[in-house]
């Protein structure tokens, strides 16, 4: 089963390190290169591997390759990524931890903005998957994804919002499932620059990693490149200069609502990745100008929550839905704007 994650860890270097370098046989025969991975790595999918090579992780002879290229004798072929190896112990850390719903096999856990999700390059300490280990003991693990024992999904550093754990093998199968077949409910709200020309909609378009910025990613609208990305969107409240939208997720690639909103013209509030920290609309004046940075300082990040998560229970077989509060920042600068526009 592929664990499905929603959005990987912010902020990772644009370096890549190796994590596996293999010089083909001088007696190997043409074999697709996705194929003979998967014959050479452990607790690694075919589907991982494909993965990989779409996003330019693995090569053949120092140049990327497709997971239908033929590899030949004495080839050299290198897989890397955005983070050093390491070893998959998580060190147990006393981090509290806002817990909405728990009971036998499941957690709903409403994310902070600023928590990454699990270890990773640069952010080894101080993640949710730490809190957990010392709050939680025998977590299961999603084969080939050890080190991050609960997780089915995960958020941005900085995107709050709710996240199911899984408690138990039953539990962690089941949820991943419903991920990978794209039938649980999440909804977002974001705070986009501008209003939307349409009050709702969907944009389907694919995303994939910038072919120029490896650390970010874009939209692919001829379909040449990335992967199927679906969003439904719909207007909740217009301020004039920002509006509030709600992003109901059909599919969860990595960034998709920052790279779809900005793909729109309407990029995040104060998303520094995809231009939102600078003016999209209104005057250049200084007054103006003010008053943006003052509610960028107030919400130093993008403003998106996760605000929603339904699926079926694992357990029961029936569907649940939870529901989270904005958090104080991304409240605190709508109603700045509210107070703009009215007296303005």
């Amino acid at each position: 089963m592929k664990n499905v994650y929603e959005e990987p860890a912010d902020d990772q270097d644009d370096e890549l390190f190796e994590h596996h370098r293999i010089v083909v046989d001088g007696k190997q025969g043409l074999v697709r290169v996705d194929k003979f991975l998967m014959d050479r790595l452990s607790n690694v999918t075919r589907t991982k591997i494909q993965e990989g090579i779409h996003n330019g992780f693995v090569q053949v002879n120092e140049k990327p390759v497709k997971p239908n290229h033929k590899i030949h004798p004495h080839d050299v072929i290198t897989v890397s990524f955005p983070e050093p190896p390491r070893d998959t112990d998580v060190v147990p850390e006393n981090i509290p931890l806002n817990i909405v719903f728990e009971d036998a096999h499941l957690l709903i856990i409403n994310k902070a903005a600023g928590m990454v999700v699990h270890p990773a390059y640069q952010n080894w300490t101080g993640t949710l998957v730490n809190a957990l280990a010392y709050h939680f003991q025998q977590l299961p693990q999603m084969e080939g994804n050890e080190g991050r024992p609960g997780l089915v999904h995960r958020i941005d550093k900085d995107t709050s919002g709710l996240l199911v754990i899984a408690k138990t093998e039953k539990a962690l199968t089941h949820l991943a499932k419903q991920f990978y077949d794209h039938s649980i409910e999440r909804t977002y709200w974001a705070l986009a620059w501008g209003e939307p020309e349409q009050e709702k909609g969907t944009i389907d378009v694919n995303v994939g990693r910038s072919l120029k910025d490896r650390r970010i990613t874009a939209a692919f609208p001829k379909a040449d490149n990335g992967r199927t990305a679906i969003t439904h969107y719909q207007v909740l409240k217009k301020f004039r200069y920002v509006t509030l939208v709600e992003c109901k997720l059909e599919t969860g690639r990595t960034h998709q609502i920052r790279a779809h909103m900005k793909y729109l013209g309407h990029p995040l509030f104060n998303d520094a990745t995809y231009g939102g920290n600078q003016i999209h609309k209104g005057t250049t004046f200084s007054k103006y100008r003010q008053f943006v940075d003052n509610c960028f300082k107030i919400m130093p990040r993008q403003a998106l929550h996760a605000k929603t998560l339904g699926f079926v229970h694992p357990e029961s077989k029936k569907f649940v839905q939870f529901d989270s509060d904005l958090p104080t920042d991304f409240r605190d600068v709508m109603d700045k704007w509210e107070h703009y526009v009215k007296y303005n």
